[in-house]
């Protein structure tokens, strides 16, 4: 679909790409939280967050390959980020579908580096 020459995407946002595409695809169990998690207040955490956004965007471009796109987004995009999402370890790990929502998990310890530290240091 085109507007104006301009690609129209079919999903307004990640909240109606998750509602109403992906987890339509992924059937999973996820009430066993030994093998496989899911919050279903997933928005609420930022690494979901960003990964699922990624896999939206990747969706939408990868759509119009009629020829391989489907199958490159979910070997190169969909399958490696829903792993980390639904890995017992991952982001939702003390969230379940029974119990809901938990913010139990800490973001990572970070200080900030001395101040100037960067300035002469060229990183490859």
């Amino acid at each position: 679909m085109t507007e104006g020459g301009a690609q129209v995407q079919v999903y307004a946002s990640v909240v109606e790409f998750v509602e109403n595409y992906l987890s339509l695809v992924y059937r999973r169990d996820v009430t066993d939280s030994r093998r496989r998690v899911w919050c279903p207040e997933w928005w609420k955490h930022a690494e979901a967050m960003a990964r699922l956004d990624g896999i939206w965007r990747a969706w939408e471009y990868l759509r119009r390959d009629g020829h391989t796109g489907l199958s490159v987004w979910f070997l190169d995009h969909a399958d490696p980020q829903m792993r980390q999402l639904f890995d017992s370890e991952g982001p939702f790990k003390f969230c379940s579908p029974v119990n809901g929502h938990s913010d139990r998990l800490p973001p990572l310890p970070s200080t900030s580096p001395p101040q100037g530290i960067f300035d002469s240091v060229r990183w490859r």
